[in-house]
């Protein structure tokens, strides 16, 4: 009910006339009635699991039918708005026929209505024509006098011009006097500023000259002492030198034969020692082999105190090698000294 007082609004609003109003309403009233009852219908499907197919199927049915009344209904939409545009066109044609007859007519008639007014038009025109034609004539005349103004001013400023030449002319000319005598003194004193300047640099370039001989001399007098300094310090270093290298080999000879005296000592010293621990070791066996007959007989026949004695002293009392010089010496003993039987000395 809400959807047909709507359509019937937009009809009575769109001021059509009653019988087309009516067609139109009779085209598109179903419409809206399937269009509520779908819209209905949509709002109870309503899809949230997998398994819920016949409300799928639903949806589907009702999609596609309202398809099909959508297009049903642009099709209508067309059909009607193509039957008013056809009426609109034999409508202007007609109306431009009647127009074509009517028009003329009228305007005749206009012309005899408004006779006078024409008339009057007519005269205003042709008095707007003269005045325009007498304001042209008088401009055309102040445009004359302009231009006799401009020409004279013009004509005057040629001979201004030409006096202001002749003026310009006589004061350059004047100005080209004045600026050649004052170039010519100008000259002169460039002349003699220049010749001074010479004298000045002569005298400059031959006390220069003389101050760079006196610095020559100098210099090479300067240079000969360096070179008679430089050369005695090179004496001095190299007797020096020599004398360093000199010591420095005297130093390696002495360092090298004690270098050598001390290997022949340290042989020396180890042939000593192994001749005291050889000696040590047969006195160490002689006085084992001593306690060893002592131990066997209590009493025991020694040899000739003497020849035993000296026997013994001999072997030991051998020399001794100075570490120093190397000289053997002997020690001063006795051995004639009566020994105690049974004791080693």
């Amino acid at each position: 009910m809400k959807k047909d007082n709507q359509l019937a609004v937009i009809v009575k609003d769109s001021g059509l006339e009653t019988t087309k109003a009516k067609v139109i309403l009779e085209k598109f009233h179903d419409y809206f009635d399937i269009a509520a009852e779908w819209e209905q219908k949509a709002k109870m499907i309503v899809v949230k699991d997998f398994k819920q197919t016949a409300d799928m199927k639903m949806a589907r049915i009702g999609r596609l039918e309202l398809r099909e009344k959508r297009i049903a209904i642009e099709k209508t939409r067309k059909e009607l708005k193509e039957q008013a545009l056809r009426e609109g066109k034999a409508i202007d044609g007609i109306a431009n026929i009647l127009k074509g007859i009517i028009v003329p007519i009228e305007e005749y008639l206009q012309k005899q209505e408004n006779f006078i007014k024409i008339k009057q038009a007519e005269h205003s025109e042709q008095k707007r024509i003269e005045a325009e034609q007498k304001s042209e004539q008088m401009l055309l005349a102040a445009e004359k006098a302009e231009r006799d103004r401009i020409e004279k001013e013009r004509l005057d400023n040629i001979r201004l011009k030409k006096e202001a030449e002749a003026r310009e002319k006589k004061m350059q000319a004047e100005r080209e006097a004045a600026e050649k005598k004052q170039r010519e003194i100008e000259e002169k004193a460039r002349l003699e500023r220049e010749a001074a300047e010479e004298k000045q640099r002569k005298i400059k370039e031959v006390a220069e000259k003389k101050l760079a001989e006196e610095r020559r001399v100098a210099d090479e007098k300067l240079r000969k002492q360096q070179e008679e300094s430089d050369r005695l310090a090179k004496i001095e270093q190299d007797k020096r030198d020599k004398e360093i290298a000199e010591q420095q080999k005297r130093d390696d000879d002495a360092r090298e034969a004690r270098r050598i005296a001390d290997i022949e000592t340290n042989k020396k010293l180890a042939v000593e020692q192994e001749k005291a621990q050889k000696e040590k070791a047969e006195r160490e066996r002689l006085q084992r082999e001593l306690e060893e007959q002592q131990k066997q007989s209590t009493v025991k026949t020694f040899p000739p105190l003497t020849v035993i004695s000296r026997e013994y002293f001999d072997k030991l009392n051998p020399h001794i090698k100075c570490p120093e010089c190397g000289k053997e010496i002997k020690p001063k003993l006795n051995w004639k000294k009566k020994f105690t039987p049974g004791k080693l000395l």
